[in-house]
């Protein structure tokens, strides 16, 4: 499970703006240059989740003005998520919960996002535990390494079945529980921008909230693409992968936020043992809905590349498909996953 605010530069600005074909961010109203021909892409950037986010849309002749809207009621959205899930503002809904033990009347983000992480805990055996944050926080607050009897403590307090989930609350059974959702909030949020785009009429996009979503075409004839990002290796890609109408992409790796230069120890942690799994380094998933494959990805990287649980896991999704990077750089595909190009 995955619970952190990664401090480290993320390759995913520069992936972006690969898919955009710019060579620089522009805040509102400003049309980006493209490659060729290509209509001009109009792109609005901001701050959430602890990195940069951002809308670009190509340009359909709608003016400074109803742009204006669009990406008001996109980043509305966005800051809404994080309203909802951050666990580093102490007053949000997600941090109260923490805190107290219960929250009344949560907000329908923070019962989507609880949901799912639920839902997706019973799929995968536990693999995916949202309540996994005690142990996350032994391992931030340790001096080194965290102390074997701090870990079994912090594992007494993780099980998913030990929330109880309506729309008038959320509570957990035993006093010291945490939730973490920073493993679908990313995600969560591309779906919510990307329900704001279709509603305002808008054809051809790309969201980048930490997680990647897309609707239409760069331009006729030619999707959007974002890269594959090498293991370990933060200036080189795989390849690019072309990315179909209403399609999402999230990734997780271990060199994000990690406790050991060797990426043994990193902020995805088995919530049965409390420390990371040993043999996946990357997961890049694909999917129908953003909260799907963020989820997914972070699952999968617990589960690891043998058995039939992660195939079943995947093929429960739906369309979904993953590549599976082992830290041997072996590569496995999960579904049906958009060939690697050049």
């Amino acid at each position: 499970m995955r619970s952190d605010r990664s401090t480290k530069p993320s390759r995913r600005d520069a992936l972006a703006l690969l898919a955009l074909g710019a060579t620089g961010a522009g805040a509102l109203g400003v049309a980006l240059a493209g490659e060729g021909r290509e209509a001009p892409i109009v792109r609005r950037s901001g701050l959430a989740f602890g990195t940069t986010v951002s809308v670009a849309a190509v340009d359909d002749g709608r003016g400074a003005a109803g742009f204006a809207r669009v990406f008001g009621d996109a980043f509305a959205a966005i800051r809404a998520v994080q309203k909802a899930a951050d666990l580093f503002d102490p007053k949000s809904e997600l941090s109260r919960l923490n805190r107290d033990g219960r929250l009344e009347a949560p907000s329908a983000d923070l019962v989507a996002l609880v949901d799912h992480a639920l839902a997706l805990a019973q799929a995968s055996d536990g693999a995916f535990d949202p309540t996994m944050q005690p142990i996350w926080a032994a391992w931030r607050n340790a001096d080194g390494w965290p102390d074997e009897a701090d870990l079994a403590r912090a594992r007494a307090l993780v099980d998913h079945r030990a929330v109880h989930l309506s729309e008038d609350g959320i509570r957990f059974e035993r006093p010291g529980m945490a939730m973490t959702l920073n493993a679908l909030a990313q995600g969560h949020a591309a779906d919510r921008v990307a329900a704001i785009l279709r509603d305002h009429g808008i054809a051809d996009a790309f969201v980048d909230t930490g997680e990647i979503g897309v609707r239409g075409r760069r331009s006729p004839g030619r999707p959007w693409r974002v890269g594959v990002e090498e293991a370990h290796a933060r200036d080189r890609l795989m390849g690019r992968i072309a990315v179909a109408d209403a399609r999402f992409v999230a990734t997780s790796a271990d060199d994000r936020t990690f406790w050991r230069p060797d990426f043994s120890e990193h902020h995805i942690v088995e919530p049965w043992s409390g420390h990371s799994p040993r043999g996946v380094a990357e997961v890049v998933v694909t999917a129908a809905s953003g909260l799907v494959a963020d989820g997914l990805s972070t699952a999968l990287m617990v589960m690891g590349t043998g058995g039939e649980a992660g195939r079943r896991l995947v093929a429960a999704a739906g369309d979904a498909g993953a590549l599976v990077i082992a830290k041997s750089g072996e590569t496995t595909v999960l579904g049906t996953f958009p060939p690697i190009e050049g």
